[in-house]
């Protein structure tokens, strides 16, 4: 059986609630196929996570800094009849990332299979180049089943795999989908290194590489083989470039909105009720913001779904922004560096709720592809750290602790190929589980909700409500999941709830 997403509802008026990726994704769609739309903002301009910071003369990406699928970006603005090179200039991020290890050596992750094979076959060995070429072929056929039938697709039970679909679940399990992502990559390469770049991705969906299932192997393959792009002005152009093209097309944006509460009569939303007093009728409501706080915070609690209030979440991440005078040219755009920890590593963040005692982490230098970002000769650093969110790491206080771990952020910087980084520091910014719990975000976490099997495919919150026939949800907490990919496809999804597959697509 289908979902009813494919029949459509009986809505003239939509108001999205969030300017996020997925509510603009959304809005695109809806505005494409023939409906009125306003999209309320409690910000001032459009984003969602992926906002931006402005310090004294330097710009930073707020939320995220890996761009890749842009072709999606493509497929939401085509619903108004644009493009995204109309919008928005893109450069290749190559290489996609650094990889620096504790032994001191580095590996440079390619997205040309011939050039990475060649830097494996330097790095590391001739029968992992071999390896590596086996593993492209295998995520690519993950990725083409998982598409169509599991990340493009409102599911509302597993009984929607009846049918044509239960071939290709076959066929997955047969590429060993549901066995463990780190031994998954093990059979195609051996040097621990490579494992590592290509199974960390797993902690954007909230697991370990050793706890995650193979068929998240779809991710290492949308950045590590696909590609991955930076936008010229920041990650936030490519919101206000889908915002531009959404009012171009007629959509109403109320920027500085907050909505407070969906009202509802019987089991239909016939309004958004704005802190500022306004009611804003509507025929059907899109809800961008996090799924769990929504639910909180504007619905009354009897349509609070039992699911819900079980969610386990992922890791969250201390983000350090720092403006600096100095440059560092062992780097790349992304560079992740990996301490010799591995599985304690996860356990900490993950399981026991401490930060990490040899930390491995991500530092990205936007202004070394798009030197605006930075007054002249100067640079931005977004360092990120992940740690436990505040569920898991209840027992710790932000407010004290903040501040002594930007101090171990800085001193491990120093130690692992950044010297004089903190003495180079012009402006910065600090970021804490804290604080992404303060902007709306459940458990402090910006990866949302983990992808555990109990909380992937059909078992993770469908986008239509399951008691308020007109309440659609999008954004990382819903199918199919986090990511800027799922996320634009989450908007895609919610605007078929709506207009129906076909208007949608």
């Amino acid at each position: 059986m289908r979902s009813p997403s494919r029949r459509g509802m009986s809505a003239d008026h939509v108001v999205v609630i969030g300017a996020g990726l997925g509510g603009l994704s959304a809005a695109l769609r809806l505005v494409g196929a023939g409906r009125r739309v306003t999209v309320v903002e409690r910000e001032d301009r459009p984003g969602g996570r992926a906002g931006i910071l402005d310090l004294d003369g330097y710009r930073f990406d707020t939320g995220p800094t890996v761009l890749t699928m842009p072709e999606l970006l493509d497929d939401a603005l085509a619903c108004v009849g644009e493009e995204l090179s109309d919008r928005v200039e893109l450069v290749k991020v190559d290489p996609a990332y650094r990889a620096r290890f504790a032994d001191g050596t580095a590996i440079d992750v390619i997205t040309d299979v011939d050039a990475m094979s060649a830097e494996i076959a330097r790095t590391c060995s001739a029968s992992d180049a071999d390896g590596y070429r086996r593993m492209v072929t295998f995520l690519e056929k993950m990725y083409r089943i998982e598409r169509h039938d599991f990340i493009d697709r409102n599911l509302d039970s597993v009984t929607d795999f009846i049918g044509p679909s239960a071939v290709n679940a076959l066929k997955l399990l047969a590429l060993g989908g549901l066995r463990r992502l780190d031994g998954r990559i093990g059979d195609f390469v051996k040097d621990d290194r490579l494992r590592r770049i290509f199974s960390f991705q797993a902690m954007y969906a909230g697991l370990a590489p050793h706890d995650a299932r193979a068929i998240y192997s779809v991710i290492a393959y949308m950045d590590c083989v696909k590609g991955v792009w930076f936008p010229k002005g920041g990650m936030s152009a490519v919101p206000a470039a889908l915002a531009a093209a959404a009012a171009d097309a007629g959509v109403e944006f109320r920027y500085g909105t907050s909505a407070t509460r969906i009202e509802t009569s019987g089991d239909r939303a016939v309004a958004v009720h704005t802190a500022d007093g306004e009611r804003i009728a509507a025929d059907a409501v899109v809800v961008n913001a996090d799924l769990p706080v929504a639910y909180r915070e504007l619905l009354d609690p009897q349509y609070t779904p039992r699911g819900v209030k079980r969610l386990t979440y992922s890791p969250s991440c201390v983000l350090l922004h720092v403006g600096s005078s100095a440059t560092f040219p062992d780097t790349a755009h992304h560079t992740i560096d990996f301490g010799h920890a591995w599985q304690q590593t996860f356990d900490q963040i993950i399981k026991t709720g401490q930060t990490m005692s040899d930390p491995s982490f991500l530092v990205s230098n936007p202004s070394q592809t798009d030197p605006s970002l930075a007054p002249d000769g100067k640079q931005t650093y977004y360092v990120l750290f992940p740690c436990p969110n505040t569920i898991t790491g209840a027992h710790i206080d932000w407010a004290t602790e903040g501040p002594r771990y930007r101090d171990e952020m800085v001193a491990t910087l120093e130690r692992r190929g950044f010297p004089g980084f903190g003495d180079a520091i012009e402006v910065e910014r600090l970021v804490t589980p804290a604080d992404w719990q303060a902007m709306g975000l459940a458990a402090g976490a910006p990866f949302a909700a983990a992808h555990t099997l109990r909380q992937t495919g059909p078992l993770r919150r469908p986008t239509l409500d399951p008691k308020l026939g007109n309440v659609v949800f999008c954004g990382s907490n819903t199918q199919p999941g986090v990511g800027v990919p799922m996320v634009l496809l989450s908007g895609r999804l919610a605007a078929q709830r709506i207009v129906g597959d076909r208007a949608a697509a």
